[in-house]
């Protein structure tokens, strides 16, 4: 059997910029060929703000998987059942919002990991492996190796507790939620202000220490990509399908009056 590697994941290994785009309206399959056409890395299947179903989630990680990019999945805060269904279902990582300590994010771990580092259950014959029939303890090596558990990082707690939480065993990237951040801090939108600032810094920080990957989410325009790229961000999430379709449809309109 082919190597089985996640490629969000490798790129992070090899220090490169892991890029994620959000899909929150797009309900088929080709989604993903078309996202990987265009240089992404990983998709963000939203089904904490999206109105994704499981089902349809399903669909779209398993043609990721086979067009050669990574299936990741927010689910909503604290919804373990989901991920762990999410898991199965064909996506390489769950994406958990407002994880504010250590012991949530421990929890992550506990319920998304397979044993020895956590507790999942398995159902065996997954779509990762080709539907093949592994022993069960392969398995587990495997998809252990190559899941990536991302904690987002949205309140002034989560930022206090970056280091404990980035500490955890597990936990692979802390995603700064950069617009609910904003918000908690009383300062919406001002993504260069002094308080967002500190907080990557806070967040790169304890990302180097424990050996994790620091991402970033929320964030447009070049000056600031630039800006928190250099300063050390690596799992990037750049956009989602929203802006993306209205964007790209917005400029051939404005092109196509300016023609008469």
């Amino acid at each position: 059997m082919s190597q089985i590697v996640n490629p969000a994941r490798e790129r992070l290994v090899k220090g490169e910029l892991s890029l994620g785009v959000g899909i929150r309206i797009s309900r088929s399959i080709e989604i993903a060929r078309m996202m990987r056409a265009a240089g992404f890395d990983w998709l963000f299947l939203d089904l904490e703000h999206g109105m994704l179903s499981l089902d349809q989630m399903s669909q779209i990680a398993i043609a990721a998987l086979d067009a050669g990019i990574s299936p990741l999945v927010r689910v909503p805060e604290k919804q373990f059942d989901m991920a762990a269904r999410a898991l199965d279902g064909g996506a390489w990582g769950v994406v958990m919002p407002h994880v504010d300590t250590a012991d949530e994010a421990k929890a992550m771990v506990h319920h998304l990991k397979f044993p020895p580092e956590g507790h999942r259950s398995s159902g065996g014959m997954l779509p990762h492996l080709g539907y093949r029939a592994m022993n069960s303890g392969e398995t587990a090596r495997i998809i252990n190796g190559e899941v990536l558990l991302v904690a987002m990082i949205e309140t002034p707690a989560g930022v206090a507790n970056a280091d404990a939480i980035a500490a955890v065993p597990g936990i692979d990237c802390l995603l700064i939620g950069s617009n609910d951040l904003s918000l908690e801090l009383g300062i919406a939108g001002q993504f260069t202000h002094p308080k967002i600032v500190e907080a990557y810094d806070i967040v790169i920080a304890a990302c180097r220490r424990h050996g994790k990957w620091p991402g970033m989410g929320g964030v447009n325009g070049e000056d600031l990509f630039r800006r928190y790229i250099a300063a050390g961000m690596r799992f990037i999430l750049g956009g989602n399908d929203v802006p993306f379709l209205l964007g790209g449809a917005t400029e051939r309109t404005g092109l196509l009056r300016s023609c008469l």
